[in-house]
């Protein structure tokens, strides 16, 4: 198993180099009263940022306290603006996203009041940090696209070179390695422009990044110590340890352990030291991975379980995946399958990042709405009953009237209630029944029939093993540099389009939809109810929405409209299925078989259906398909696996 946890860099490494005599005379020119309180204050900001910021912050937070009152006492509102600005970005770089925010958004409705251009782009770039570091690249577009419209009108360079850096670690990411290598090359052109080479370090860095995804390991390490020799120069720590994670991960990737487990512990014990929990989190993660391949199982528990407790600090899904799954592969190869079964879990629930709808909810507002009506239906007879006394009591005083009309008109007056009775009762049942209608509606269209039906009479469902299920995953190219162009509506009715004749061609070859994430769609063939035809069913479901798909491509290509091309695998294994949680349940599966499933999806090309070989060696006989041999393709975390394409056989052939 092998992870490589890359560091993006989400800041803009500019420190400068201050001797500690330039930090005295910043602090004297704190302490001078004397002296214009904007300028004290700047210099209190210096003093805190090259002092502090990097070796300790929390005594920068203490600081910044004080800097806080006093610019907020002095209604310096520039100063203020710093301070909150600095603030945020400490508590970022602390894995407080949280309270970052809270001082983000004071800082921006302020600079917005005083009409600071540049304040404001500042802080919403700051803000696309922490959307971009929880893997939200949605919104981290948004605020990085609001903040680069600023620094374009002011023209200030510094600022695009920061948005374009942020932009490539974006697009890498995403596996756009030449969109990912352009932006960087334009933000090294802007520093170069302003005679600033030291402010390429993170470029430089990021860069190293993008080739160590791309497995050219020798300009990967060129990058890197490019980078870090200008981060030790400006003996900035929180780059000195990424340009050593880099170095020791390439190490790693090229089978020189020892030399990858010194850099990687040097990052580490630096991270450590200036409370850098995301980055120290990354190298101690590949540095137990390390022991998990050197079978040091205990060593690689103790460090997973250290790495999942700072990812779970910092909010980091994607490090505590990986922890999970370095605890999962490490209890089970001990044979402690108690502890290996929790963290596989683990591994599952924080895999899944979007789910269905709340059904748990949806469900008590249905018996909430029954709650009401009936009790409704009560005080109706309750009012009755008064009505009718107040009725006699009336027709006892008025003894004198006409006693034939009287008793007519008490027997219309009880005729017209009673009515009234019947048709509001009739008409609440009416009522009563359409909402459960609507709750087995809603049941049926979020779980398979079979257990609906189950859930109702039991109350529960139990999970089932099934020994043969074909996992189908999608994913659309593009999809997140397309959301940042187009508005909400035209993005989500474009996928609601695809995603309805998905459902209706799973409907048509009998296989189950069990979920979307985002922009993927997954569906099983083979389950509720196994079918010996279930293999075959869903490669051709896959083979038609990728005709579906392909013809809408090729149909809007020439027009206005726009769509995407689609990735799509299927792997055919083991599988457990049932309804997940207690609140906010779902039928799912999971297994090992999922996982190979979206490895396979992932390593497949666009307008092709993917199989694995367990899925051909199925298949292989069934005169209704072609299979071209890709040979063994390299799987994130799961090493070579055969893998095949497969079209339909032309009825000539």
């Amino acid at each position: 198993m092998k992870k490589v946890r890359f560091i993006f860099f989400l800041i803009c490494l500019q420190s400068s180099v201050y001797s500690q005599t330039e930090l005295d005379s910043l602090y004297q020119i704190w302490n001078n009263e004397k002296l214009n309180d904007s300028i004290r204050a700047q210099a209190y900001n210096d003093y805190i940022y090259d002092g502090f910021y990097a070796s300790q912050p929390d005594s920068a937070l203490i600081l910044l306290k004080e800097l806080y009152q006093f610019t907020k006492k002095t209604k310096n509102d520039q100063g203020l603006i710093e301070a909150l600005t600095l603030k945020g970005y400490l508590q970022f770089r602390m894995g407080d996203y949280t309270n970052a925010l809270v001082s983000y958004d004071e800082g921006l409705e302020l600079a917005e009041k005083i009409n600071d251009k540049l304040g404001t782009a500042d802080i919403l770039i700051k803000i696309g940090y922490i959307y971009h570091d929880n893997e939200d690249v949605v919104n981290a577009l948004v605020y990085y696209q609001k903040s680069l419209k600023i620094y374009e009108a002011e023209n200030d360079l510094n600022g695009k070179g920061s948005i374009y850096n942020e932009f490539g670690s974006i697009y890498l990411s995403k596996d756009e390695f030449d969109k990912a290598l352009e932006y960087y090359k334009k933000s090294i052109a802007i520093n170069n422009e302003l005679n600033d080479e030291d402010s390429n370090s993170s470029m430089y860095i990021n860069i190293g990044n993008l080739y160590l995804a791309k497995e050219e390991f020798e300009p990967a390490l060129e990058y890197y110590e490019k980078g870090l020799k200008i981060e030790k120069k400006k003996n900035d720590k929180l780059g000195i340890a990424a340009g050593l994670s880099g170095i020791g991960t390439v190490y790693l990737e090229q089978g020189e352990t020892e030399k990858a487990l010194d850099f990687l512990q040097k990052s580490f014990d630096i991270s450590e030291s200036i409370n850098d929990i995301q980055g120290g989190a990354n190298s101690l993660l590949t540095i137990s991975d390390i022991y998990l391949d050197k079978k040091n199982y205990l060593m690689a528990i103790s460090l997973c379980k250290k790495s999942l407790e700072m990812t779970q600090k910092v909010g980091d899904l994607g490090g505590q995946e990986f922890a999970c799954e370095c605890l999962y592969e490490a209890y089970r190869a001990l044979n402690n399958n108690k502890e290996a079964l929790i963290y596989h879990e683990k591994m599952i629930l924080i895999s899944d990042s979007i789910k269905t709808e709340d059904l748990a909810i949806k469900l008590q507002q249905i018996e909430f709405a029954k709650k009401v009506m009936a009790d409704s239906l009560v005080q109706i007879e309750k009012d009755m009953a008064v009505q009718l006394q107040h009725k006699a009591e009336v027709q006892r005083k008025d003894k004198n009237r006409n006693l034939a009309i009287g008793v007519g008109s008490i027997c219309f007056l009880l005729a017209l209630g009673f009515f009234s009775r019947w048709h509001y009762v009739k008409k609440s049942k009416d009522i009563l029944k359409k909402e459960k209608d609507r709750s087995e509606s809603l049941l049926l269209n979020i779980l398979p029939a079979e257990i609906a039906e189950e859930l109702k009479e039991k109350g529960e469902a139990q999970a089932r093993d099934f020994d043969l299920v074909s996992i189908l995953f999608t994913d659309f190219k593009g999809f997140t540099e397309m959301s940042a162009e187009l508005s909400a509506a035209e993005l989500i009715g474009e996928i609601n389009h695809c995603f309805k004749a998905f459902d209706l061609i799973c409907e048509k070859y009998k296989i189950e939809k069990i979920k979307t994430i985002g922009d993927a769609y997954m569906a099983a063939g083979g389950l509720p109810i196994p079918s010996t035809d279930s293999v075959q069913n869903t490669v051709l479901a896959a083979l038609e929405m990728q005709s579906f798909m392909t013809k809408r491509f090729s149909d809007l290509e020439t027009t206005d409209g726009f769509t995407f091309e689609m990735r799509l695998g299927i792997h055919t294994g083991p599988v457990v299925a049932g309804i997940v949680g207690v609140k906010k349940f779902q039928y799912d599966i999971w297994g090992d078989t999922v996982n190979t499933a979206a490895r396979i999806e992932s390593s497949g090309a666009v307008g092709q259906v993917n199989i694995s070989q367990s899925t051909y060696e199925l298949l292989k006989d069934n005169n209704q398909f072609n299979f071209t041999h890709r040979g063994k393709i390299q799987a994130k975390g799961k090493g070579k696996i055969d893998m095949y394409f497969v079209t339909p056989k032309d009825s000539g052939d």
